[in-house]
This record gives structure tokens, sequence and C-alpha cells, in this order.
């Protein structure tokens, strides 16, 4: 394990650490056209200085952790684009070094401005782009999700980043499915559900889902995103009760994701003042999920600067 990875696990141990926020809406103020099935993933290849930049200005904004744009990145959803497998573990890779550029320009290689990234590996239903990621129970076994998981998961490792982010996970299959892909890669993880209430997206008890990772060494963290901001702060307390470990919270803006329409509706309801009793309940990694941008992160790092001293 690098110093840089052993020095993230040292930071959780002193405090918390400031997530980036959605990928996907500061593309877009950028003026990125993000319709395509692979989503952010699709600027990997088109256009990846958008991406370098969306990172940097989360960096700005404050975030110590930036989370890569391989969330929709997956050598199916490449194949149906023509991408041979090759060039697809080529842009695997790619978003790795684009998060890592970002993070040595915010000064992420120096002791006094330490920035590290996260390799997201999103669930099988983002690779399918018809909202199944909110539901989970895709029909397959564990096996078959591990399969699926494990090529990109080695591709992302490869790519040497701190910790690999599996994220937005609808059910505990997946869950353990996604665990056992890691198993070997020598890359630190954090596990996130994403959640209804006190349940997984699939229906399952989150105290059920978090135990999955109680005695697992690989993950640094466990909790939720892509939730509702006000369902974040019960799980934040579930998560640390059920595994004595750092919770990672990162939670939508408060809008809600219409897969037919795709597009949001609803308010936003995401307020950094929440950060004080996330932390009080074991919280370590938190940021912001989808429609969360800069301005708010900026906000969240400030309220956390002011809580640590």
């Amino acid at each position: 394990m690098s110093a840089r990875r052993t020095s993230l696990a040292a930071a959780l141990e002193r405090g918390p650490l400031v997530l980036d926020g959605g990928l996907s809406n500061q593309l877009e103020a950028q003026g990125c056209d993000l319709s395509d099935e692979l989503w952010s993933a699709r600027l990997l290849d088109d256009d990846p200085q958008q991406i370098e930049e969306a990172h940097a200005a989360y960096a700005r904004a404050g975030a110590q952790v930036l989370i890569t744009s391989s969330y929709q990145a997956t050598y199916e959803g490449f194949a149906r684009r023509g991408v041979p497998e090759k060039e697809a573990t080529a842009l695997l890779e790619r978003s790795v070094e684009l998060a890592r550029r970002a993070a040595e320009g915010a000064g992420g290689g120096t002791a006094d401005r330490p920035v590290w990234v996260a390799a997201s590996v999103g669930p099988y239903g983002a690779m399918l782009a018809d909202g199944s990621e909110y539901r989970g129970r895709y029909g397959l076994s564990v096996g078959e999700l591990e399969a699926f998981h494990r090529p990109r998961i080695e591709a992302l490792a490869a790519a040497g980043p701190d910790v690999l982010a599996l994220e937005t996970v609808p059910d505990t299959d997946e869950a353990e499915a996604l665990l056992r892909a890691v198993e070997g890669c020598g890359v630190p993880v954090w596990l996130s559900y994403s959640i209804a209430g006190e349940h997984t997206r699939a229906g399952q008890p989150l105290r059920e889902a978090f135990a999955l990772a109680a005695g697992n060494d690989q993950v640094l963290a466990v909790g939720v995103n892509c939730c509702e901001p006000g369902d974040a702060d019960r799980a934040v307390e579930i998560a640390a009760e059920a595994t004595g470990k750092p919770v990672v919270v990162y939670p939508n803006s408060g809008e809600e994701w219409d897969a037919k329409a795709r597009g949001w509706r609803g308010r936003a309801t995401f307020d950094p003042a929440r950060v004080k009793a996330w932390r009080d309940a074991g919280a370590r990694l938190i940021g912001g999920c989808c429609r969360v941008g800069p301005d708010r992160i900026e906000e969240l790092a400030a309220v956390m600067a002011d809580e640590g001293r």
C-alpha cells in the first residue's frame, strides 16, 4: 500500500474529510450534453478536458476527495458504442488519471493540501441506464454480478486510485458481489448504499446491509449516497453502530430523478448544516451526490472547518 493510501486511512482517524459533489451537474453547468446512455462516462472519450475541469471545480471548492467519472463506465456499455476492450480499459484508467491531475493541480501532492482520488464503481443498474440502480433485484445471481464487476475493478485498481468507491449499491446481493470482486485488488474500498428510509432500495434493513462489511479490513468506510438528505441522518447512525467503521455520506440535493422523463423534479433540501450531526454520529467522509454543486461543497467545507476548530 502506498504512502498516499496510508495517509487517507490515517486522515479518517484524525477527522472528517470533504467529498466532492455531483459530477454530472457540474459537467452540465460547463455546457456538456449528458443525454447519452453512458452519461458523464461518454466524455472520457469525447472531451476528457471537461471532466478534469469539473474535478478541479470541486477541488477549488474545498473537496479533499475527488470521485472519478467511471460510475457508468463499463466494458458492456462501451461495447455498445463500438469501443473495443483494450480501448475501454484505457478509458477506465483515464478516469483515474483525470481526477489525479485535478487533485495535484489543487496541491494534492503536498502535505499541506492533500486531495485523494476515489475510483467510482457504480452498480450494475447504472450500465442499464434505466433507473435500475434505484430498484436493484436485477434477476442476476451474486456470482453473475461478481463476474460483471471484476474486470473493471481490476482496470480501475491498476490505475492507482487511493480508494475504490463501491457506490449507489441498491441491495445486499450486489454488495456481496462487489466485496468478492475487490478481493485481492490491493486497493481499499468504501461501500455506500442507495437507500429509502432505513432500508436499501431493494428493501433490506440497513443494519443487515452494513453488517456485510463489518469484519472486512479492506473496507475503510461504509455509508450511503444518492439518497434523500433526511434519510441520511439515521443511516449514518446505523452504519456506525453496525460496523464500528468510519461512515461515508453524500446524499443528493433532495430532488428526485424521473428515469422515464430523464429529468429531476421536486425541490432541493440539501443543507450543509447537517454536517455536525453526521460527524457526531461517526461520519468521516462527507459530501454531496446528484445536483449538489461546488457552491454547496464550498459551504459544507466551511462548516466542517468551523466544526474542526
